[in-house]
């Protein structure tokens, strides 16, 4: 099985920017992180990182044709405001799982509402790295229940 992991926009300063919100941890010992975790597990991870959206939606239409098992993805602010994500997500017929490093619904308004939750499988946030490990660990589970 192979996941892909999505990063959006400023993700990759994840260990420079605001410690309080997004703790010390960078987006390479992340992606480590979930490789281990992958390996563990039987599956393989990707990674992915963008700061430029059209960028992304091309990243999930290659995840629709190289048959991706499932998807982690974590848009950062544009989980709030980019339908062309939201329309690329939609395509993909294998599980999204969103995640937050963050808890988005104790922050800024905006935050609370994100575009692709009528597209995703389920979302995950305000646990730090451990948001990353339990979208992981939520899609494997729920892949082999479908293969059951």
């Amino acid at each position: 099985m192979k996941i892909l992991t999505l990063n959006g926009i400023n993700l990759n300063m994840f260990g420079k920017r605001d410690a309080a919100t997004y703790g010390t941890a960078t987006l390479t010992q992340i992606n480590d992180e979930l490789i281990a975790l992958g390996n563990s597990l039987g599956v393989t991870v990707e990674n992915f990182q963008t700061n430029h959206e059209g960028e992304m939606c091309e990243k999930i239409h290659q995840a629709y044709f190289d048959n991706v098992d499932a998807v982690l993805i974590n848009a950062g602010a544009w989980t709030h405001y980019s339908y062309g994500i939201r329309d690329a997500l939609a395509i993909l017929t294998c599980p999204i799982i969103e995640i937050h490093m963050s808890n988005v619904h104790a922050r800024e308004p905006f935050r609370h509402i994100s575009v692709f939750a009528e597209v995703v499988k389920g979302q995950i946030c305000g646990l730090g790295t451990e948001s990353y490990m339990a979208g992981l660990r939520a899609a494997v589970a729920l892949l082999k229940k479908d293969a059951a």
